[in-house]
């Protein structure tokens, strides 16, 4: 891995607090225009955006893809892990629950199940995230939420087990 690989971050929000937190800012008619009115003024885009990256950075190690797994992941983030898998761990995590990049600290996925699990949340971890749209890295994934631009960000297992297609297949 490069220099610029992401390092495994621990949340350092506890676990019901980032889901009362969740639940205080769902997505409704309020904050849709709250968040139309940043977006249509390029400064307040800015602060807000910046204010967020401070706030998430230093509480769950966000990276700011504009795509926010958080809470389907337990409010760890799983774009620091050093593969940046966004759908569950490497083959090569530790029987400790370590990285195998940075041996000496724990799988962000490890952490993420432990957490949900905490809170009876571990089959939130079996969504298919659908891999990241790099063209939204750097933008408030709040503003994103909020108008609905990520509502199919995650998809549900199948009761068979099987996922579904993250894109429908092409008709001929």
């Amino acid at each position: 891995m490069t220099a610029a690989s992401p390092i495994p971050t621990h949340p350092r929000l506890g676990i019901r607090m980032a889901y009362r937190l969740q639940r205080l800012l769902r997505p409704n008619a309020g904050y849709r225009r709250l968040s139309a009115g940043i977006e249509a003024a390029g400064p307040a885009r800015r602060l807000f955006t910046g204010g967020e990256r401070a706030v998430k950075g230093t509480l769950f190690g966000c990276r700011m893809c504009g795509q926010c797994a958080l809470p389907v992941t337990g409010y760890v983030c799983p774009m620091g892990c050093p593969k940046e898998l966004r759908n569950g761990p490497c083959g090569g995590v530790g029987s400790d629950g370590s990285c195998e990049v940075y041996p000496e600290l724990r799988c962000v996925w490890v952490e993420a199940y432990e957490r949900a699990a905490s809170q009876g949340r571990a089959a939130d971890l079996r969504l298919l995230h659908r891999p990241a749209d790099n063209r939204r890295w750097g933008q408030s994934s709040w503003l994103n939420y909020w108008q609905g631009r990520d509502d199919d960000l995650w998809h549900s297992v199948s009761p068979g087990g099987t996922t579904p297609p993250v894109t429908p297949p092409r008709k001929s």
